[in-house]
């Protein structure tokens, strides 16, 4: 939902009801991972994606049915063999999507207009009344477009009985939590923070008091989705050269917040690093301290040391290697990689601390130009944080899309058990 948040917050400001699909589940191979949201408003504009084309035509038309009925649904869709053109995925994966409605004003126009002519008591034809989601999604876009770190619950799945539950919205992070009126949301949100810390995004199952079901009571139990949005993840390039403009550029470009930053206030200057978001006039180690002391790096933050000079390097590697960070790579041949090596063992890191170290930084492509070792780089870091194998598609035989288990559709045995790690590395 993060890429359609200022779609959605125009939407919800101007009172147009919409609806949001968002992939809460995916078996198999799928263009997109859970999380991924799709909009339609009452006049029929869309925003978004949750198949990359393939379903997109059956969930616009499920939105449509959700905004008249006012009632939130779970679909599924998955490829049919039997049917070449039955709706479905073309990959062969199979996806889950829950459509929710949204009315900004929790009253609704025809619902004011009785009121205010005393014809308030037959409300037989007027749409059902759900849980209340709109505060809560409002709280949650808010938070989202000003980067502060939330968790959304929704729930996605409740048994006969407790239907009405559907789309109840458990909103926490940094403000006064959203939907937290009994025990069931109280330990929903809870857990919801839990996992907003770890910057996991899944499914939770818990009975109407809020307390874990049993694996053999799963099916019976209300399953809701919680998904993390934290601020983008920080990359952070020390070396104000030529290699570190094309980084920084290609670090933008997967969504990293980049930091540039360089002990030469004349070298390290926004003109010559324009993708950067930050450029920094500092000593390596010193910035990087300053930085871990006030809790602005984490498991997600990439460390490119680009600096090729020892005074910087040993420093500031002796640090990061000791920190929680996602990757730390530094540039230099493999001459300069054993002598740092050795510097670094004088410095007091063990061979634990120096096995995290990627060093020559990137992959073997044989890139020759500051471009090209960006490219390489970008790859070494995303194999890191996916778990790829670096090997050519054509030359395997395995599953495109690593780590399959996290976020496969549970069955309701398993449904609680399964959550998906959006971030960790």
């Amino acid at each position: 939902m993060r890429d359609i948040a200022e779609e959605l917050a125009t939407w919800y400001a101007s009172g147009q009801a919409f609806a949001v699909a968002s992939v809460v589940g995916v078996s198999g191979s799928a263009p997109r991972e859970p999380g991924a949201a799709l909009a339609v408003n009452a006049e029929g504009d869309v925003v978004g994606s949750v198949s990359g084309g393939c379903v997109e035509g059956a969930v616009y038309e499920s939105c449509r049915e959700a905004i008249a009925s006012n009632r939130p649904v779970l679909e599924r869709y998955g490829y049919s063999d039997e049917d070449a053109f039955a709706v479905g995925l073309s990959c062969g994966g199979t996806i889950e999507v829950f459509v929710q409605p949204v009315q900004p004003d929790p009253v609704t126009p025809d619902i004011r207009s009785r009121a205010a002519c005393g014809h308030g008591a037959d409300d037989r034809h007027l749409p059902p009344a759900r849980p209340p989601v709109a505060s809560g999604l409002a709280a949650a876009l808010t938070a989202i477009i000003g980067g502060v770190p939330v968790a959304v619950a929704r729930v996605i799945r409740a048994p006969d009985g407790l239907s009405d539950l559907l789309g109840r919205t458990v909103v926490v992070g940094a403000g006064p939590d959203s939907g937290v009126s009994d025990a069931l949301g109280a330990a929903v949100a809870t857990q919801a923070r839990a996992m907003l810390d770890a910057g996991r995004t899944g499914r939770l199952v818990r009975g109407p008091d809020g307390l874990p079901c049993e694996p053999h009571d799963e099916a019976s139990g209300i399953t809701f989705f919680v998904e993390s949005y934290a601020p983008a993840p920080r990359m952070l390039v020390f070396g104000a050269i030529d290699f570190a403009a094309a980084v920084a550029g290609i670090g933008a470009f997967l969504g990293f917040h980049v930091t540039v930053c360089d002990a030469r206030p004349t070298f390290v200057t926004a003109r010559r690093f324009p993708a950067a978001d930050q450029v920094v006039a500092d000593w390596p180690h010193r910035y990087l301290d300053a930085e871990y002391a006030a809790g602005r790096l984490d498991s997600r933050t990439v460390v490119c040391v680009l600096t090729h000079d020892t005074r910087f390097d040993v420093p500031l590697l002796t640090r990061a290697l000791r920190l929680p960070l996602g990757y730390v790579g530094a540039i230099g041949s493999r001459r300069t990689h054993r002598h740092r090596l050795d510097r670094l063992r004088e410095a007091g890191l063990g061979d634990t601390e120096l096995a995290h170290l990627r060093s020559p930084i990137g992959l073997d492509l044989g890139a020759r130009t500051p471009e090209e070792t960006a490219v390489a780089v970008a790859a070494e870091i995303v194999a890191h944080r996916r778990g790829g194998g670096c090997l050519p598609l054509s030359a395997t035989d395995t599953p495109i899309h690593h780590e399959p288990s996290r976020h496969t559709i549970p069955t309701p045995e398993r449904a609680a058990r399964q959550t998906s790690s959006a971030f960790a590395w």
